[in-house]
């Protein structure tokens, strides 16, 4: 069934209004501006792993030593340089992936069991490992297991690291630093694409060993600055550890303040809250299919993990080094160039748009990024056609190589306005905490999944069919653009908590919104009454408050 806007029930945005009335920005509060710039590389960083290997792979095929040493010295029939075969070559960069899935049974309970923090720490140093192996690597079997270890680790960092920003982050930038979450990707991807301007021009295994080594990094500060950061409060909250809850949102949402009366009404609907929830979480995977509005989120989470692996992205990721030679860029310096080139653009339009978007109606960012796809790809399909057949009748085909190069540039700006920007932000607000962890876990399935079977086919396809290959993501494109119109809901402008019962019945929501008034209009030291705080903290709105 169809999830229409209409049938959405939105909590009592008690707590947004006061939100909303507080007019200091985020870099004017000491406590706060300490969290985020922790934030950065213990949890927002994680991406950049994601990043890195992305680019990794596609940069080492600009590297002839590479290609020689996995490829076992086979050249192409066709340029006659070394290459790897297609198969093989698609199940070295679909292996990450396939670490990825083989992890998602386990992260969530991870998550759940020992903390978000406890998880990004396993992940962090799983990663290490794998980095160490795949730089060590003396065959392929050696590389595509080292690969796998990565992808393993990273999922428990991503699950974690998502969620982790989106429960401590103070409620008014959530959106946009769980938007900064995924933006990261880029800052690895420039790395890796600028570290292979100069190991691609090296003769010895150096030229993959140095890039695969580095890899570890991203993971190293993970593991640094973890330990710096406070632990999330919904999590202590579930764990009746209220006490340690209360001391981590006074110093960082509050600057210290134990009187906040924005505080004692967050702890009032985190509280309330979690403990609906846990009432009526089934706390199982086989669980979250029980009820109408955990099999609605369980699809839409799928939907998530599947648009973002193809919507043409990870074709242009893994092998824009095939790509660029169909287009005519054959040279190992230009190939370089423009993926530099490219990834940093991504970088700076990927970083305005998780700035940005997250300000408007989540849906209409969705489509608007669809549709420009969906354009972009259209483009690329026929200026890459014009430019084979140019080639095939003995002409230049100057101009539709160009146009085509401008198409794969203008793919970035498109994807980021949506997939990039606010898939973590989408998914930490649709999931209530007892079920965030496992639901983040679906969108990593079959991301993962989506990103084996896509990285493994695309070399393959791009051999057998070329330019066709690049309409069958037009239509696909129109796919997704027509599911999302049609079952995402919107989520903006509320609280992780309001937004916790959002396909459930609305007296769940009414119940907590009570217990939030409850603490707002009723003090509970003695003498004492908060609707004069509350006045206080927003002048502009006054209001009735329920029965408690």
């Amino acid at each position: 069934m169809a999830i229409y806007a209409h049938e959405i029930a939105h909590g009592d945005p008690v707590l947004t209004r006061i939100v909303d009335g507080d007019n200091v920005p985020w870099y004017k509060k000491r406590n706060l501006r300490t969290l985020y710039l922790l934030l950065f590389p213990a949890c927002m960083g994680i991406e950049m792993t994601s990043g890195f290997d992305s680019q990794l792979i596609n940069t080492l095929q600009f590297a002839p030593p590479f290609l020689h040493y996995f490829g076992n010295g086979y050249r192409d029939p066709t340029t006659h340089e070394y290459s790897i075969k297609p198969a093989l070559l698609g199940i070295i960069g679909a292996s990450y992936s396939l670490g990825g899935i083989c992890a998602v049974p386990l992260a969530p309970s991870a998550n759940q069991w020992f903390g978000r923090r406890w998880s990004i720490i396993t992940g962090s140093l799983t990663m290490m490992c794998g980095g160490v192996i795949q730089g060590c690597a003396q065959n392929t079997a050696m590389y595509i297991v080292a690969r796998m270890i990565l992808g393993f680790g990273i999922v428990f960092c991503i699950v974690s690291g998502s969620a982790m920003i989106g429960e401590l982050a103070y409620p008014k930038e959530r959106a946009i630093v769980t938007s900064l979450f995924n933006s990261s990707y880029f800052i690895g991807a420039v790395v890796a694409s600028a570290v292979s301007l100069k190991t691609a021009e090296l003769t010895t295994t150096w030229a993959w060993r140095i890039p695969s080594v580095l890899q570890i990094f991203p993971s190293l500060f993970q593991l640094i600055f973890v330990f710096m950061l406070p632990e999330s409060p919904r999590y202590l909250i579930s764990k009746d550890r209220d006490d340690e809850a209360l001391e981590i949102l006074v110093k960082y949402h509050a600057e210290g303040d134990r009187d906040s009366l924005f505080v004692r009404a967050e702890m009032a609907q985190i509280r309330t809250t979690i403990k609906t929830e846990l009432e009526y979480a089934r706390q199982s995977w086989w669980g979250m299919l029980k009820t109408s509005g955990m099999r609605k989120r369980v699809y839409i989470a799928a939907m998530i993990g599947l648009f973002t692996q193809w919507s043409g992205n990870t074709l242009l990721s893994y092998y824009l080094s095939d790509i660029l030679s169909m287009m005519g860029w054959t040279s190992v310096h230009a190939k370089t160039r423009i993926n530099i080139s490219q990834n940093c653009w991504a970088l700076i339009n990927g970083t305005i748009a998780s700035l940005i978007v997250t300000r408007f109606p989540r849906r209409r960012m969705f489509l608007i990024s669809l549709g420009g796809m969906l354009l972009v790809y259209i483009g690329l399909t026929t200026s890459i056609e014009q430019f084979m057949s140019a080639k095939a009748h003995g002409k230049g085909g100057r101009a539709a190589s160009i146009l085509a190069l401008f198409f794969i540039f203008a793919h970035s700006p498109m994807y980021n306005i949506g997939n990039n920007a606010l898939t973590y932000t989408y998914l930490v607000e649709l999931f209530p905490f007892a079920e965030r962890a496992r639901g983040i876990s679906v969108e990593q399935f079959f991301g993962r999944a989506a990103g084996f079977f896509s990285t493994y086919v695309n070399p393959i396809a791009l051999k057998a069919i070329t330019w066709k290959y690049f309409a069958v993501y037009v239509g696909w494109i129109a796919v997704e653009a027509t599911c999302v119109y049609f079952f995402y809901p919107e989520t903006h402008g509320r609280t992780l908590e309001e937004l916790s019962f959002l396909f459930e019945d609305r007296s769940l929501a009414d119940n907590v919104a009570r217990a939030v008034e409850k603490q707002l209009y009723y003090d509970e030291r003695p003498g004492k009454q908060a609707v004069t705080h509350l006045e206080e903290s927003i002048p502009y709105k006054r209001f009735s408050p329920h029965s408690p």
